[in-house]
């Protein structure tokens, strides 16, 4: 279901896709992509910001309002799944975690 918030993130996206980006996102990686991709062409920044917008709307409809945090490429994980002192391991891709 589409609340008036995702409304106003979409009109956002529509405007200015990094500003959507940063709403959603806040200082991270997805930001700086969306940068990149809107500096490359307009249409690419949109059509990031839209991926994060439908990304964040299936975590609201997974794990209802409010229930659910941003942890990087497009994911959401809910708060009961993620133990106050537990840090994510950072994995850079060429580490070869097993």
């Amino acid at each position: 279901m589409v609340k008036s918030s995702d409304v106003l993130i979409i009109l956002v996206a529509i405007i200015f896709p990094p500003a959507a980006a940063a709403f959603l996102t806040g200082c991270s990686c997805d930001l700086l992509i969306n940068i990149c991709l809107t500096l490359l062409g307009y249409i690419p920044g949109h059509i990031h910001a839209f991926w994060l917008i439908y990304k964040k709307m299936q975590a609201e409809e997974r794990y209802g309002s409010g229930g659910f945090r941003y942890v990087g490429n497009g994911e959401y994980r809910a708060y009961d799944q993620i133990t106050p002192g537990q840090q994510q391991q950072p994995y850079y891709g060429a580490t070869g975690q097993a």
